[in-house]
C-alpha cells in the first residue's frame, strides 16, 4: 500500500516538476538572447557555438535553477563583462560610442570621400585660357609646324 501511494505521488509531482522545468527553459532562452557573445560579438549567446557561450549559457541555467530573478543574473554578468555583454546596451555616457560609433564612422567615411571627390574635380576643371595662353599655344604651334618640314 505505501508502494502504491508513493507512486501516486510521484506521478502527481511529475507534471508540476516538468512545468517549472520548462518555464526555467524558457527564462533561459530569454536571457541567452539577451546577452552578447564575448568570442564573435555579433552574436547572442543563444546564437553562438563558441565554448565561451556554451558556459555563459550554463552559468544562465545555473543561477536560474539557484532562483535568482532575471534581473539578478543580469547585473551580475554586466558587473563581470560590462554592459558589452549587453546586446542591447543602455544608452549612457560609458556606452556612447557603442550605440553612435559606426554611424559616426559612417558619416566621417562619407565626408572624407566627399571632400577628395570634390578636390579632385576642382583639379580636373576645365578653364578657358587667357588670352596670353592663346599667343603662347599659337606661337609653340607654329614653331613645331616650322620644324616638322624639311
Amino acid at each position: 500500500m505505501r508502494t502504491a501511494l508513493a507512486l501516486l505521488m510521484l506521478a502527481l509531482a511529475q507534471p508540476a516538476w516538468a512545468d517549472s522545468h520548462r518555464e526555467l527553459d524558457r527564462r533561459a532562452k530569454a536571457l541567452a538572447s539577451q546577452l552578447r557573445c564575448l568570442v564573435c560579438q555579433n552574436q547572442t549567446i543563444a546564437e553562438s557555438n563558441a565554448p565561451l557561450a556554451a558556459d555563459l549559457r550554463r552559468l544562465v541555467s545555473e543561477q536560474l535553477a539557484e532562483g535568482r530573478s532575471d534581473r539578478e543574473i543580469i547585473d551580475f554578468m554586466v558587473a563581470r563583462y560590462g554592459d558589452f555583454v549587453l546586446y542591447k546596451p543602455p544608452l549612457k555616457a560609458a556606452t556612447l560610442l557603442l550605440w553612435f560609433g559606426p554611424a559616426l564612422l559612417l558619416a566621417g567615411g562619407a565626408a572624407t570621400l566627399f571632400i577628395v571627390l570634390r578636390r579632385r574635380r576642382a583639379r580636373l576643371e576645365v578653364r578657358e585660357l587667357t588670352e596670353e595662353e592663346h599667343r603662347r599655344v599659337r606661337s609653340l604651334l607654329e614653331g613645331a609646324g616650322d620644324r616638322e618640314a624639311p
